[in-house]
């Protein structure tokens, strides 16, 4: 299966070819093909005029490769917000940010309007202890504006040594002026899963991105806590996934795996029936049926909505939170050869189970919990919701949900959610400001 990407880590290079061959019977289509060929040819004409009088006037003389690179960048990135091209040295920055361990600042960004968005810092990173948040702008580098950069020159520029300093400034909601934040690069050891036993017997798992290491640090930790704590003490998991922005397809397959015995994880469907795929569980629960809740909200998208939408389905977890971001496009990196980099193209929908699409909408939670924002942040703490980004691909269904609450409280005691999450699991009714009910039927295993 090849890795697909969940949320954009950077931008991405290259053009794919596919011969198409008519046979004997194929006279319509080839003339209908051929139509269509000469006029994409007079496009193509035209760029050609377009590149030769740039080459032939401007001011300065141009190089060639970075006018073919930003006419590339600018013909996939006018898709949708998803869809990138990366030259060799973002593809190789790529592989090492999904290998778990790369240098940097540790965030997960997109580009919205011109500036660099934050979708997420990494916890326990230099980032998220110098106080960057979910939906932070970043208009300067280093005293220079990121407006008129790519995303990827964006993020070489916050890239560079170990220990050398680097100062963003940051455009935030409700804030009365930018706000100038000093971080220390460091080498960046992704820790995707973090885990504790709480109160004796239940078992807290956190999530923070789906990278390879992902499936296996789930596997330790369900162990860790099984042989911890008896099963006759054990009365369920949290798995905690706010803020986590996604990552690699099969991860989200894998993860979801360890609570099914068997059934479908979730589908594809592209644009041309046949392209339709689906990725069912494998392995086994390895919880043996425990009560399952999942933390989620406006921060969670992608791989962490393939989860908690393939669980739900399932009636294998309670969801508690807001609901979810909704990023349900598929990127299949498509690597363009030696030295050319690789292109992360949109090639399809995500739909949890049950048939529900998640591009646009999200996850709603079972039961929605809606945390104590504190004053100086209110009014900055409902993240961007994937309707809300310019370009984006519509609903399947025309119906669009906005984001939702992204704020998690620093201290575990002021978390409402999580209090709610282990209070449901020793059979407390949740205090919630919504249900919503579980679907009429399960899913056919």
């Amino acid at each position: 299966m090849r890795k697909t990407l969940l949320f954009p880590l950077g931008a991405l290079t290259g053009v794919c070819l596919t011969l198409l061959v008519s046979g004997p019977q194929g006279g319509l289509w080839a003339a209908r093909a051929a139509a269509g060929a000469d006029d994409a040819y007079s496009q193509l004409n035209l760029f050609g005029e377009v590149f030769e009088r740039v080459k032939a006037s401007y001011v300065e003389k141009p190089d060639n490769a970075k006018l073919i690179e930003g006419a590339i960048t600018g013909m996939v990135t006018s898709l949708d917000p998803h869809s990138r091209y990366m030259n060799d040295k973002a593809w190789t920055e790529m592989q090492e940010t999904t290998s778990g361990e790369f240098g940097g600042l540790g965030i997960e960004v997109t580009m919205e309007e011109g500036l660099v968005k934050v979708v997420s810092p990494i916890d326990e990173t230099p980032a998220s202890k110098a106080g960057i948040m979910s939906g932070d702008l970043i208009s300067k580098i280093d005293g220079e504006a990121v407006q008129g950069m790519t995303l990827e020159q964006a993020v070489n520029k916050m890239k560079g040594p170990v220990d050398t300093q680097t100062k963003l400034t940051i455009v935030r909601k409700g804030a009365d002026a930018p706000l100038d934040v000093a971080i220390k690069r460091e080498i960046i050891h992704v820790r995707p899963v973090r885990f504790h036993v709480e109160n004796g017997d239940i078992g807290y798992i956190r999530v923070t991105s789906f990278n390879e290491q992902t499936t296996d640090g789930l596997k330790k930790a369900i162990a860790s806590i099984s042989k911890d704590v008896p099963p006759e003490k054990l009365v369920g998991y949290v798995m905690d996934l706010r803020n986590n922005p996604g990552g690699l397809l099969d991860q989200a397959v894998s993860v979801s795996s360890a609570f099914l015995q068997r059934g479908e994880v979730v589908s594809t469907r592209g644009r041309n029936p046949e392209e339709t795929q689906r990725f069912t569980a494998h392995g086994g629960d390895l919880t043996k049926g425990k009560p399952l809740v999942i933390l989620v909200n406006g921060g969670s998208a992608s791989a962490s909505e393939i989860v908690a939408g393939a669980l739900h389905d399932h009636k294998r977890a309670t969801i508690i939170g807001t609901r979810s971001f909704g990023k349900g496009s598929v990127q299949t990196i498509i690597p363009l050869g030696a030295g050319n980099g690789a292109l992360a193209l949109t090639t399809a929908r995500y739909y949890t189970p049950s048939g529900r699409s998640i591009q646009a909408q999200g996850i709603a939670p079972d039961i929605e919990i809606l945390q104590d924002v504190p004053a100086e942040l209110k009014g900055r703490m409902d993240t961007m919701a994937e309707s809300q980004m310019r370009g984006h691909l519509q609903a399947a269904d025309g119906t669009e949900q906005t984001g939702s609450q992204s704020y998690v409280p620093p201290e575990e005691k002021d978390d409402k959610a999580l209090h709610t999450a282990y209070d449901f699991l020793h059979g407390q009714t949740a205090n919630a400001v919504a249900a919503k009910p579980a679907p009429k039927g399960a899913v056919p295993n």
